[in-house]
């Protein structure tokens, strides 16, 4: 099953266990936090159309953690009024993990509230808020590069988690949705990744680090 949810004024489709990135929520890691408007469901039931939400119907989520997302610079200039302004914005956002949908006006389950935040899917780790590090800067990924990166948060792809999740068929699929013209599997975008979440330096600085240190013999 899966169902079409509204936050922060945008809409997400999701299923139990997918893990999205929402406008920031007032929460901390590990709270549940249930969503009400649902727009639609769909299942091998068939397809509920809100009116415009479902009646009855919720999603309850998990806080993974609280994130933000990339830098952005705003530049003004006055010609001739030697003005100028620049400012720099990062939106915050929150990474959630979705837990179940719920029909009927039921309730979150015990077992759901009571899920450990850590806990991510197919035994990635969960990145620690207090390391320091920006898991929604996809550029440190190399192979991807800004128009590459538009595409990607365009599609909702906005965390490292979300690309270290991919199965075999997710690289495919993206692959042809987005086309990537065999990027993400030939330079191993999944694999980086997991290894820019277990802390491991970004390949393409490792890469220059190493050429550095064979040009100064």
């Amino acid at each position: 099953m899966y169902a079409v949810i509204k936050t922060g004024g945008k809409q997400y489709k999701v299923a139990a266990a997918d893990t999205i990135t929402i406008e920031k929520l007032e929460a901390e890691a590990g709270d549940v936090v249930v969503f009400p408007e649902v727009l639609m469901l769909g299942g091998e039931a068939g397809t509920t159309i809100g009116a415009p939400f479902v009646a009855g119907a919720s999603v309850s989520a998990e806080i993974v953690r609280q994130a933000r997302g990339p830098k952005t610079i705003s530049f003004r200039k006055r010609r001739r009024q030697n003005s100028k302004r620049k400012k720099g914005h990062r939106q915050d956002l929150t990474i959630v993990r979705i837990s179940e949908i719920l029909v009927g006006g039921a309730k979150p389950s015990k077992a759901a509230a009571g899920k450990p935040a850590a806990a991510m899917p197919q035994g990635i780790a969960a990145m620690p808020a207090e390391g320091g590090r920006d898991t929604s800067n996809l550029s440190l990924i190399a192979g991807i590069g800004p128009t590459i990166e538009k595409k990607l948060r365009a599609a909702g792809i906005t965390t490292w988690e979300q690309i270290a999740a991919w199965t075999d068929a997710d690289v495919e699929a993206k692959d042809q949705e987005l086309a990537l013209r065999g990027r993400a599997k030939r330079e191993e975008w999944v694999e980086q990744a997991k290894e820019l979440l277990a802390g491991k330096p970004p390949r393409a600085k490792a890469d220059q680090a190493e050429q550095k240190s064979g040009e100064d013999w």
